[in-house]
């Protein structure tokens, strides 16, 4: 039941990252040439929102949970120690109270069966409305997706190969999440490694974001380090996301083991992650079109200073997180004769456990069950793209305004949950290699109707640029979204007990940088072809590129041979009947 909780979580979460793009999550094949550059956002967008970003992302990270997890047990047991030395007496009243305060919430739920519903059976306590927060505004700091490319664009004059090389530079923070998740694990800020790390990233967010809107060095520096100062504070940006959605992902798998092990209802595990999440995706709906429509009004610059505020709520709402202070442990003078004090002991023993980690993931990668459908990933993910040329294309040569792209960007994320509705009612049975076979193959065609568009030849058809774009990728996104959740079904499988989840982690950032080496190849593509801000002749050309060698991977589909044999719904009855 949990599990399947976590898929029906993964799939929300998977829309909501197809939308944002961030390099996280990015549903290779299908888009190849596709005519809204989904790359062009920062989750790590160019995420994969997540890149979409993401995301990754996000999210399968309920199945095998996250980097949190690993050493939840190991790194809290020295409060847990400190605690028994009050004796039995007190840990009988702290068994008594949550069992009173869940009493008076049920009442609480009870008496308002409305709001429960709409919490999808969660009590909306102060600490669930603060993650629901959290994850809202990850989905809405979308609003400043078409803003960075316009600041990009049109202030710093970048041209189409330029953009996508950026592009793929901001979606780095993506490509690291597992060291996010070792930081706040292992070396907790002022006795908290949630609430600490969660302000952290919507200060450091609030601070890149305000930088670009009041123009941090313009008009006193060269065009060079003007855009150096941009590309840093937006990178710095792209971070702070990456950390609020590794930290915030660790707190809902905790929760989630928590009401498994305190014997709660399996759906509320469930609910929990798809509240999470709806709220990520609600987020990222509202912004998408107030992305573009915004710009018709004001210019990029203010667009940020109004996502500026975003950041400072994640960091605001975290306080509302229930979580216990880390206490110190005490020494006494044969231990201060081994180390200077406590904290080199609690510094060392968190050392010790990140090094048996990554010990443990190396030898999980040297299994070649595991690193052949890796590296499959990887190729099929790392194929060009051509997003960033046919930007400039719809904006530069059709005509295409702001408003105009927010308005497909709104499309394009809605007609993602059809995907997800579509793989879930007639692709689970399908076995995963013949999925990412079959959308591959299909994706090549519908793909190159861009030529279409880039001919003008739509119009002698009597079909609009504008209604064109929109039945492209609507398309486009359902095939991307068929084709992207099963490649997060695939990596949860991988992962072997006892590295779930920093394995997890590890393939999820493999992604994003197969993501990112793809868009830095078309960047180095677009510029050998000489597509510029106007000039098209060759953008048919890359196009063609772009489409035909997403097929190249398939070459090398042989390496998931037994792990990709099973569809989604075979392997959920394995590990059912392994359980049992």
């Amino acid at each position: 039941m949990v599990a399947a909780a976590g898929l029906r979580a993964a799939a929300i979460t998977a829309c909501y990252v197809f939308s944002y793009r961030a390099v996280a999550f990015s549903a290779p094949s299908a888009r190849r040439g596709r005519s809204l550059p989904t790359t062009m956002s920062t989750r790590p967008s160019t995420a994969s929102l997540r890149p979409s970003g993401t995301l990754f992302a996000k999210r399968q990270q309920s199945l095998v949970s996250t980097e949190s997890d690993l050493e939840e047990s190991q790194l809290s047991s020295a409060p847990r120690l400190i605690d028994a030395e009050s004796g039995a007496d007190d840990a009988t009243a702290v068994e008594e109270e949550p069992t009173m305060q869940n009493d008076d919430a049920e009442s609480d739920s009870d008496s308002n069966p409305l709001l429960k519903k709409i919490f999808l059976g969660i009590d909306p306590t102060p600490d669930i409305l603060a993650i629901a927060t959290i994850y809202f505004v990850e989905g809405a700091l979308g609003l400043a997706r078409l803003a960075q490319t316009f600041l990009l664009k049109d202030d710093l004059h970048l041209g189409p190969a330029e953009m996508s090389a950026t592009m793929g530079v901001l979606a780095l923070p993506w490509t690291i999440k597992p060291l996010y998740g070792f930081l706040s694990d292992g070396f907790p800020i002022l006795g908290y490694r949630r609430r600490s790390y969660l302000v952290l990233a919507g200060v450091i967010g609030f601070l890149s974001y305000s930088s670009l809107a009041y123009g941090l060095g313009q008009g006193s520096v060269s065009e060079g380090m003007a855009l150096t100062i941009t590309v840093v504070s937006l990178l710095l940006s792209s971070a702070s996301i990456a950390l609020a959605d590794v930290v915030a992902d660790g707190i809902v798998v905790q929760k989630t083991r928590d009401a498994a092990t305190n014997g709660d209802d399996p759906a509320i595990a469930g609910g929990l992650q798809s509240l999470c999440w709806g709220s990520a995706a609600i987020g990222g709906l509202i912004s998408a079109y107030f992305s573009g429509s915004l710009l018709e009004t004001m210019s990029p610059r203010e667009v940020f200073g109004i996502a500026s505020v975003l950041p400072l709520a994640v960091g605001g709402m975290s306080l509302l997180i229930d979580e216990d202070r880390i206490q110190k442990p005490k020494t006494n003078g044969a231990l201060a004769t081994n180390g200077s004090n406590g904290d080199i002991l609690e510094e060392e023993d968190a050392i010790s456990s990140i090094q048996k980690q990554m010990s443990s993931l190396w030898n999980a990668l040297r299994q070649p069950n595991i690193y052949k459908p890796i590296a499959f990933i990887f190729f099929w993910q790392a194929t060009p793209t051509s997003d960033g040329a046919m930007l400039y294309f719809m904006t530069n040569d059709i005509g295409f305004g702001p408003e105009f792209l927010g308005r497909v960007r709104l499309v394009t994320a809605a007609s993602s949950l059809l995907g997800v509705w579509l793989y879930n009612k007639y692709l689970r049975r399908v076995p995963i290699k013949d999925v990412l076979l079959w959308t591959s193959l299909v994706s090549v065609p519908l793909g190159l109707t861009q030529l279409l568009l880039i001919s003008h030849y739509n119009r002698e058809l009597g079909i609009p640029d504008g209604a064109f774009v929109f039945g492209d990728d609507v398309v486009l996104s359902i095939l991307g979204e068929m084709a992207f959740l099963p490649t997060l079904v695939l990596a949860a499988r991988l992962c072997p007990p006892g590295v779930e989840a920093v394995l997890f982690a590890t393939l999820m950032s493999i992604y994003n940088g197969a993501s990112t080496v793809g868009t830095e190849v078309g960047a180095a593509l677009t510029k050998v072809l000489g597509v510029t801000e106007s000039n098209f002749d060759n953008l048919a050309l890359l196009t063609i590129i772009c489409n035909i060698s997403s097929l190249v991977p398939l070459a090398f589909i042989g390496w998931l041979d037994g792990v990709g044999d099973e569809s989604q719904e075979e392997m959920e009855a394995t590990e059912t009947n392994g359980k049992s």
